[in-house]
């Protein structure tokens, strides 16, 4: 029988949950990692390995590995450095994406980086240099910790040269020949403020895959939805509580159904009334279900952060989102009804999950 496994990133190390097919009963590990801060940790389906990305303030951004689900580790920061002499710095490791052996971190100040060697060390793949709005995210003193980094970083599901990126505050690029060029994938979006550049300037937080056209995103601004493969975004945040938040997901099998994790803005940026509540799309935005069985309903102010929400690829999807004061809810019948399968984490940055035969 097929084993479920999660992969949880936290303030203080990252965790492993197993359960079963049935995805009822979990078996906690953790933490792994000397308790880093994990910003992100995902799973090689290829070849086996968990990597994280994380940092210490003593010892800087590093990826930990596991070769091994989680029983042991090691971690590398060869290479992920601009330079000592370049003013560009690295204040973390922010992101990560592998597959085949392959890893890229994305970092703050924005750029990726590339393992062909299974997390041993890295190089420098891309700084995105010449997009418009470079001259910003460049420039030293729009680089402190928290600002302009590489918030996302997706492969297309067969062509490895494919794969997008979000650069924090600037928006979503693509590139078709890994890396060599780039494009910025924004027309369509809104924005509440003054932009320089008629193609960036928007927040995106979130991009997930539906199928090979579609593609849905929350922004700061709203709930959007591409049906031409990112090269234009369409609206769809009627019906929802909020136009904020960070975490979505896209169900496997069918392009219409969609969840997200609306947000109070501004600063709040917890659900909205207390309420605990994920919200489901199944015509693509046209309208939208909240789906609150299980969750706590009263005094849950409680925030998701834009990795921290994830779907398995089983015939019926189970859903999976951890929250940024440690509580991680898992649902087996596609959000219908919601447990909590751990509730005293560290703050929740990611949440990732993986099937192994």
């Amino acid at each position: 029988m097929p084993k479920t496994l999660l992969l949880v990133g936290t303030r203080k190390g990252a965790f492993l949950l197993e359960s079963d097919a049935d995805r009822r009963d979990w078996n906690l590990r953790g933490p792994y990692c000397e308790a880093w801060q994990v910003y992100h940790a995902v799973h090689d389906a290829v070849t086996g390995a968990i990597y994280a990305a994380a940092a210490s303030e003593w010892h800087g951004s590093a990826v930990w590995r596991s070769n091994d689900l989680g029983e042991t580790w090691t971690h590398s920061s060869e290479g992920i450095s601009y330079g000592e002499d370049s003013e560009r710095k690295i204040s973390k490791a922010s992101t990560l994406a592998a597959r085949n052996g392959r890893v890229l971190v994305g970092v703050e100040a924005p750029g990726i980086f590339e393992s062909k060697d299974g997390g041993e060390t890295f190089s420098l793949l891309t700084t995105l240099a010449g997009q418009p709005g470079s001259e910003a995210w460049d420039d030293p003193a729009n680089q402190p910790p928290g600002h302009l980094g590489i918030s996302a970083i997706a492969f297309d599901k067969e062509n490895d040269s494919r794969f997008w990126a979000i650069v924090q505050g600037v928006g979503l690029f693509e590139t078709t020949d890994d890396a060599t060029s780039w494009t910025p994938r924004n027309r369509g979006l809104r924005a509440d403020w003054p932009r320089p550049h008629e193609e960036v300037g928007f927040c995106v937080h979130k991009v997930v895959r539906s199928d090979d056209k579609r593609l849905y995103q929350q922004n700061h601004v709203g709930m959007h939805r591409s049906d031409d493969d990112g090269h234009t975004w369409t609206e769809i945040t009627e019906g929802l509580p909020t136009e904020f938040g960070f975490a979505a997901a896209a169900h496997p099998h069918d392009r219409d159904t969609f969840y997200v994790v609306p947000l109070a803005p501004l600063h709040g940026r917890t659900m909205p009334d207390g309420k605990a509540t994920v919200w489901q799309t199944k015509d693509a935005g046209s309208s939208w279900k909240p789906l609150r069985k299980g969750l706590p309903q009263e005094g849950a102010h409680l925030g998701v952060l834009r990795e921290a929400m994830a779907i398995d690829t089983y015939d019926v999807p189970g859903l999976y989102f951890g929250t940024s004061t440690g509580q991680l809810f898992a649902s087996n019948d596609e959000g219908g009804s919601w447990s909590a399968i751990a509730s005293y984490l560290p703050p929740i940055s990611s949440v990732e999950v993986a099937i192994l035969d």
